[in-house]
């Protein structure tokens, strides 16, 4: 992964994700995420399922429990949870949270959606390049950001499925 400049907070750099395949990175080169303990806050906003994950989920979990359609594109299905914190207003998340925290088809099956992979990061297109920020809300929400020495732009390629390039529309900030 190479980067043209290594940008500073507020200023965007183009970063080659895989060989072919940039991005234009609009973060703190510094920044740093690493999931924390308990945190969970990121399974409570729906999973937005491409395609790709559709069909991938339906090798792993029967589709009808665990999928639901909204405005014509498939999510993951929220459950209510007896979790008191990271769960939406509504007290729901994610169906494959576990109760100890873990998601199962990370946990159970070493696979998660590209929409988990993406989180905290918010992919959106610009004048036909693709861009890559910190979710807005993360900021104020995400106890991984800033805790750890992984940098973010330096592990690009654990965030963005190489499956996004491929996307007509690969806009992450989609919510159920």
């Amino acid at each position: 992964m190479s980067s043209d400049a290594e940008a500073g907070a507020g200023e965007s750099s183009r970063v080659e994700v895989y060989p072919g395949r940039e991005i234009v990175v609009d973060f703190d080169p510094d920044l740093t995420f690493e999931c924390v303990e308990d945190c969970t806050w990121c399974c409570q906003h729906g999973v937005l399922l491409y395609e790709e994950d559709f069909y991938e989920l339906a090798e792993r979990a029967p589709l009808d429990e665990t999928t639901t359609q909204f405005r014509g594109q498939d999510f993951v299905r929220k459950e209510e949870k007896d979790r008191e914190e990271h769960v939406g207003e509504d007290g729901q998340a994610c169906y494959f949270l576990r109760d100890d925290g873990l998601c199962s088809l990370h946990a159970e099956h070493d696979w998660k959606p590209a929409r988990c992979s993406v989180f905290p990061l918010a992919v959106s297109v610009e004048d036909g390049e693709m861009h890559v920020g910190i979710r807005d809300s993360a900021h104020e929400h995400c106890e991984g950001l800033d805790v750890s020495e992984r940098r973010v732009i330096d592990n690009l390629d654990a965030f963005l499925p190489e499956l996004l390039w491929e996307l007509d529309d690969p806009a992450s900030e989609r919510e159920l």
